[in-house]
């Protein structure tokens, strides 16, 4: 005769198992991401222990899988989750929103800009998860370093409307010195589109007249960039 399993707790676990403790012990660097989003969830239901709860969460979005499908959850797909209510949901919203602060974080963005490599670590984080094309404008002193950032235009899934005029104005007015495009490509793929070429090089032109130069147009995918510059295409 065939009989059920019992369902464990996690008071039924071994300590190594119980992910607080495996914490306590070995460090939040220990975890697993399964391990981490339980010790944040803390509870799960009757039938449900928070670790078996925040492995159901992993694997919840149709096409992200991993941690990174929570950047892709908003509160109505995480409240239809059985076990994951609205304080659950709004908890994990803010640990998702915190990621993305901490990626573009002044801290972070206080470093030399002088590279592509430098500012696509800075924004992949940040960037590869929207779910439109969002255009920033970088304004940066003599040195290359960053005086301020800009989001100049939100756009659809495949294309945004940026205007030179914009982009300058708000240039003079921070007393630019050097300008970087930065947008991502919600498909993941970073290629350049016609589109993206074409305003790359009417911004160019009007940097060169105006003696604010176009320094680099950067385009972010997933965890992959392309730098215009690099690629000479501008």
């Amino acid at each position: 005769m065939i009989t059920q399993s019992k369902y464990l707790t996690m008071k039924d676990r071994p300590v190594s198992e119980r992910p607080y403790e495996k914490c306590l012990e070995y460090g939040a660097g220990s975890l697993t991401d399964g391990e981490l989003l339980a010790v944040i969830l803390r509870s799960g239901t009757k039938n449900c222990s928070a670790l078996d709860l925040a492995c159901m969460l992993l694997d919840a979005h149709p096409l992200h899988k991993g941690i990174t499908g929570l950047h892709h959850m908003d509160l109505p797909s995480l409240t239809s989750i059985p076990g994951i209510g609205n304080v659950k949901a709004v908890e994990l919203l803010c640990v998702a929103e915190l990621a993305r602060r901490l990626a573009s974080s002044p801290g972070v963005r206080a470093r030399d800009f002088s590279s592509p490599e430098l500012i696509a670590d800075c924004y992949m984080e940040q960037m590869r998860h929207l779910e439109e094309e969002h255009v920033k404008l970088l304004m940066l002193n003599g040195k290359h370093c960053l005086i301020r950032e800009e989001e100049i235009s939100v756009g659809t899934a495949n294309s945004a409307c940026v205007s030179a005029r914009d982009i300058f104005m708000t240039a003079l007015k921070y007393q630019a010195v050097y300008l970087i495009l930065i947008h991502n490509h919600p498909s993941g793929d970073p290629e350049p589109s016609r589109q993206d070429l074409v305003l790359t090089r009417q911004i160019r032109e009007a940097g060169d007249l105006l003696g604010i130069p176009l320094s680099d147009h950067i385009i972010i995918g997933n965890q992959r960039f392309i730098s215009l510059r690099e690629r000479k295409m501008m």
